[in-house]
């Protein structure tokens, strides 16, 4: 690591964009990935879909117990 950086060139917010989505990355066991491939393929859905769906389930069923 250099002791001192030049950032009298830098710009402030370039790559900002105001509204932007940030999607998380998240990585699950492979054997649940495969499993919910499979669900997804007999579904006719994307693996995203099909996690959203069991998320906002298990959501909804939390929220009734709380």
């Amino acid at each position: 690591m250099k002791r001192e950086y030049d950032f009298s060139k830098a710009v402030r917010g370039k790559f900002y964009r105001k509204g932007a989505e940030v999607r998380l990355p998240i990585y699950l066991d492979a054997k649940l990935q495969h499993k919910l491939e499979q669900l997804a393929q007999k579904k006719d859905l994307g693996v995203s879909e099909v996690v959203s769906q069991l998320l906002k389930k298990e959501m909804a069923a939390l929220a009734k117990t709380a």
